[in-house]
């Protein structure tokens, strides 16, 4: 579901690209507006509460967290902050390259998790599936950080 979003978002935007919209020109600032949002859906799980069933909530979150990791309600609150600030800085050009190399390494600092979840026999998805998901997160989060040859260009001319 969350790769379906991914991929949506990505083409709706790169879509609007086509028809115009210059912002959305290329397929790697389009991936990034798009990993942006698929990271405010996944976000919103860290703060939903535990009553709500028809999506994953902070309760599920809490429990997919490791033993060893000290105060798991304040690091999915955190997390869930950082994926927020995350698609926030893909959606700004200046802050693009920050946040995807930071998003980046915090998809594999949660990877420990989907781990833990998927051998503890949780209900989640399948470990195979959610590391070739992390893997195709990082890829899109490092590709939106490159630096294209248009931004080069216009860097050296300042």
């Amino acid at each position: 579901m969350i790769v379906i979003v991914l991929l949506v978002a990505t083409l709706a935007f790169r879509l609007l690209g086509a028809l115009g919209v210059a912002r959305f020109a290329t397929w790697r600032v389009s991936a990034a507006h798009g990993l942006a949002v698929m990271l405010v859906m996944t976000a919103s799980a860290h703060f939903v509460p535990a009553g709500v069933t028809f999506m994953p909530n902070q309760a599920d979150m809490v429990a997919m967290v490791p033993p060893f990791v000290p105060f798991p309600a304040l690091v999915v609150a955190l997390t869930g902050v950082l994926e927020l600030a995350g698609a926030a800085g893909l959606v700004l050009g200046r802050t693009r390259r920050a946040a995807g190399i930071c998003l980046a390494l915090l998809f594999v600092a949660l990877l420990p998790a989907n781990v833990y979840a998927a051998l503890a026999g949780q209900d989640v998805t399948p470990l195979w599936q959610r590391i070739s998901e992390q893997v195709l997160y990082i890829a899109i989060a490092l590709w939106a950080a490159a630096r294209s040859r248009e931004l080069n260009r216009e860097l050296s001319r300042v």
